[in-house]
């Protein structure tokens, strides 16, 4: 790995991340093709969160937090400092400090692959993280790292740049020059969900909707009453 600090790399359309961000992960990530979801392993810290901005970043070796360090300032208003390991480790590289000059500087959170400390403070900050872990366990500030590279968070390719949506159902990213393309999709799909929801509250079921029975038929499943399958060998 190069250890390097890439500066004014170029960014995704603010405006644009933040309507994407207004519809959410899961529409975000059906939107575009059921692409960009980091996994279920990195889950806010707290919930209730929704988020999005542009990526800023960060490889840090096992154990070390000194690329965070360096990758803060290379973050702007409208960022997320994305960090991932050289290999996988919950140490609690990030916590109340960093996130305070973080939010100095408006960046509007953390997604790490690996673990944060000081949940409670991150709380009452306000300052929203997805992470991998939860640990008390410190790191130390010896090896260099990597700042606004590409790198690859749960199978995923994230660019600085990118953006990055987050809330409850994980996080999703984005390529930045597929955005306007994405916000197109999720526009379309919000709509549909829009007249499904309707349609659902005033009493249609989905079965009808998408037309499910048909589905059904051709697989071979069978309605029966209760005593008919009992009576059955």
């Amino acid at each position: 790995m190069r250890t390097v600090v890439v500066t004014g790399c170029p960014r995704a359309n603010l405006a644009e991340v933040d309507e994407l961000a207004s519809f959410g992960v899961a529409t975000v990530h059906e939107a575009i093709g059921r692409a960009g979801y980091l996994g279920p392993a990195i889950r806010p810290v707290h919930l209730g969160t929704r988020v999005g901005g542009t990526a800023v970043t960060a490889v840090c070796w096992p154990g070390d937090n000194l690329t965070v360090h360096a990758a803060v300032e290379q973050c702007r208003a409208g960022d997320i400092l994305v960090v991932t390991t050289t290999s996988p480790c919950a140490d609690g590289l990030f916590g109340e400090l960093l996130a305070t000059a973080l939010q100095r500087r408006g960046s509007r959170g953390l997604v790490t692959s690996g673990g944060v400390r000081d949940v409670t403070a991150l709380h009452e900050m306000g300052f929203p993280v997805f992470s991998g872990a939860v640990s008390a366990q410190g790191t130390v500030k010896a090896t260099g790292g990597a700042v606004n590279v590409a790198i690859s968070v749960g199978g995923q390719r994230v660019e600085p740049g990118d953006a990055v949506v987050a809330d409850d159902d994980g996080v999703v990213v984005v390529p930045r020059a597929r955005v306007s393309a994405a916000l197109a999709a999720a526009r379309e799909r919000a709509a549909k969900e829009y007249a499904a929801r309707e349609s659902f509250a005033s009493g249609e079921l989905s079965l009808d909707r998408y037309g499910l029975r048909e589905t059904l038929a051709d697989l071979g499943v069978e309605y029966v009453d209760h005593e008919s399958y009992l009576e059955s060998p």
